[in-house]
Formats: C-alpha cells, structure tokens, sequence
C-alpha cells in the first residue's frame, strides 16, 4: 500500500468510527448525529479520486468496509437496554449500503472526471449517497425482509405514521430514510467547497 493512501484510509476509518458512535444519539425526532458526519465519506473517496485515482479511492473504501465490519461486531457485544446496540440486520445494512453506494461513488467519478470540475463529485456523491440510504434503510427495517433476522422486532420502524409528521400515512422507517437523504444531499452540495480546495492543495503539493 502506497503511502499517500494512508491520510485517506485514516480519514474514512474517522469518519466510519465517529458515524458509528453518534449514531446512537438522537437529532431531533427523525435523525442521529451520525447522519451529519457519515456522509463525509464520499467526500474522502471523490478526493482520494481526483488526485490519485479510481485504484486508491477504491482501496480507502474497502478499508473503510473493514473498519466498519469491525464497529458492527463490537457493537453486538454492547448491550443497551432494547439489547444489542449493533442488531444483524443493521450490520448487515451497513455494511451491504457503504460497499454498493461507495464503490458506486469510484464509478461515476472516474466516468464524469473529464468534464467541469464540480460535475464528477457532486454526481457520484447524491447518486451514492441515495442508493446508500435506500439500501440501508430498507435491509435494516423493511417489514418484508424480517427473515434475515427473525428474532429481530423491527415492528417499531413499520408503524403508519405520516410522512415527516405532515405527509402520507408510510412506515416510520421511511421517514426515517427520507430525513437521512435530504441531509445526504444537502451535505453533498456543500462538499463542492472543501473538495475544490483539499484538491487544489494536495494536487500542489502531491506525496
């Protein structure tokens, strides 16, 4: 492993860390804290991307799989008082959405990279970031995936409740899912800044 993936695969195992921990502390009614933090993520792979390539992106993502699978299997030794912080399903989720959505990410970078230079990054970050959530969402707590996990009582995410507190009767997880989008998007947006300049300087002053 070449050394200048390492500041990338330390910044993406951070990030998965952090996520991992503030995810367990509510923002309001429909988001964790974790959701603020997560989606930094594709920030660190469009960087690694743009500079070094579609190869280095990709080997920071699969360490940041690894560090991932690792919080998910500490994580179900830890019991809280529902049980397991870290359930099956959710690791499953998890780890299933990150590697899909993420490598989804290298993809449309390296296919986009040619054209303006906001173009590639902010693509492949809201079309990772809505498969991400879609997979997470609905592997972790869709009614009609119970048999991955039996045992598991998700009957709390399916309850009708409407949209966001003001919109349709869905299953609460799907406002949950929705929430968690708008602000994968809103973060996704706000990342053209500190891509352009964490590129611009580490393009000036290659490893």
């Amino acid at each position: 492993m070449t050394p200048r993936v390492l500041p990338g695969i330390a910044a993406m195992a951070a990030i998965v860390v952090a996520s991992n921990i503030l995810v367990q502390f509510l923002f309001g009614q429909w988001l964790t804290w974790g959701a603020f933090t997560y989606p930094l993520a594709f920030l660190v792979t469009d960087v690694m991307n743009r500079v070094y390539g579609p190869g280095p992106a990709r080997k920071v993502v699969l360490a940041g799989f690894v560090v991932g699978i690792a919080c998910s299997l500490i994580g179900t030794q830890i019991h809280g008082e529902f049980g397991p912080l870290v359930t099956l399903r959710i690791a499953l989720a998890s780890g299933t959405a990150f590697l899909t959505a993420q490598l989804l990410d290298v993809a449309i970078f390296d296919r986009l990279r040619g054209g303006k230079w906001w173009r590639a990054p902010l693509a492949s970050s809201l079309l990772g970031s809505s498969l991400d959530t879609a997979l997470f969402f609905t592997i972790a707590f869709s009614a009609s995936l119970v048999f991955l996990e039996p045992g598991n009582d998700v009957s709390w995410a399916n309850e009708a409740l409407p949209l966001l507190g003001v919109g349709p009767m869905v299953p609460l997880w799907v406002s949950l899912a929705v929430a968690d989008w708008m602000v994968k998007l809103s973060l996704a947006l706000l990342a053209l800044v500190p891509f352009r300049a964490i590129v611009a300087r580490l393009s000036a002053h290659p490893a």
